[in-house]
């Protein structure tokens, strides 16, 4: 469940589900991944909850969570009184959510088993970019009930300029031959733009859904120095530094951070690719759009 700007794939092609030793990196330290990243909006749970078809006809909605990690997002769903099923490929991650009280089965989502259950909504809080985006929005569709949602969600952040020229000049020092893209001259969010656009395709090629279209949930956060230093090391790319090129990277942000007063604002963006299914299921697995 990765929120960073380091956890961002390149938006030139790559194939982001592919790198399993990355995406599988997150619970390393799990519960420093569970205490020091930022929750999602409520507006988003709410409307995503709103938007479900079962709310009008059932007590409680039924919700997948596609690489749910520690259960952040599960939580907060689960708080808007619906039921949830996480669906986690680190083991490490999945015990931490179930001692937190979300039901999780290990499995990347395109190797799950559903058992023949289905659910009123599957959401994935920045993790989509985990899964092929072409097989997973079929899965998706598969175990959904007519009219059920698709709304994978992504933060996206915008560092200060200061601050982001420092980690790329910090980072590229520690790791060299990072795959990571720190490029401080383009905009955080329309880099991302690839990997929305890239979501809505794979949605458009299951011929399972209604016609994608995007949420955008803007806020800010600030963050004093030992807040954003704890939170860090959680980030994509920064999981894999050895501990001497970690501490180096952090040294490097803590005195830029020192260097601002102490403290930075974080202007955040929270996206949902979301569409309903609009298809039927046939005998050998198709979608028949009605």
């Amino acid at each position: 469940m990765p929120t960073s700007s380091q956890d961002q794939p390149r938006p030139s092609g790559n194939e982001p589900h592919r790198a399993r030793r990355v995406a599988e990196s997150f619970g390393a330290d799990a519960e420093r991944y569970d205490r020091t990243r930022p929750h999602y909006p409520d507006a988003l749970v709410e409307r995503i909850v709103a938007a479900s078809p079962g709310r009008d006809v059932v007590d409680v909605l039924d919700i997948l969570d596609v690489g749910c990690g520690t259960g952040i997002e599960a939580r907060q769903f689960q708080a808007a009184g619906c039921r949830v099923l996480g669906v986690e490929p680190d083991p490490r991650m999945a015990r931490f959510a179930r001692r937190r009280g979300t039901d999780v089965e290990v499995a990347t989502f395109e190797d799950w088993d559903p058992a023949g259950r289905d659910f009123d909504a599957v959401v994935a809080g920045t993790a989509w970019h985990w899964v092929d985006p072409i097989a997973g929005a079929a899965k998706a569709a598969r175990v959904l009930r007519p009219g059920g949602l698709i709304a994978p969600f992504h933060h996206v952040f915008q560092y200060p300029p200061e601050i982001l020229d420092v980690l790329g000049a910090a980072y590229r020092q520690a790791a060299p031959d990072t795959p990571v893209n720190l490029d401080p001259l383009r905009q955080a969010l329309d880099a991302y733009q690839a990997l929305f656009t890239k979501i809505a395709d794979g949605i458009r090629s299951s011929g399972g859904f209604g016609e994608p279209e995007q949420w955008r949930f803007d806020w800010e956060r600030t963050y004093t120095r030992d807040q954003w230093l704890d939170q860090l090391p959680t980030h994509g790319g920064l999981t894999l530094l050895p501990p001497d090129g970690l501490a180096a990277v952090l040294a490097s942000i803590g005195t830029a951070i020192d260097a601002m007063g102490g403290s930075l604002t974080m202007s955040y963006a929270t996206v949902a690719v979301v569409a309903s299914r609009t298809g039927a299921v046939g005998s050998q697995g198709e979608f028949v759009v009605r």
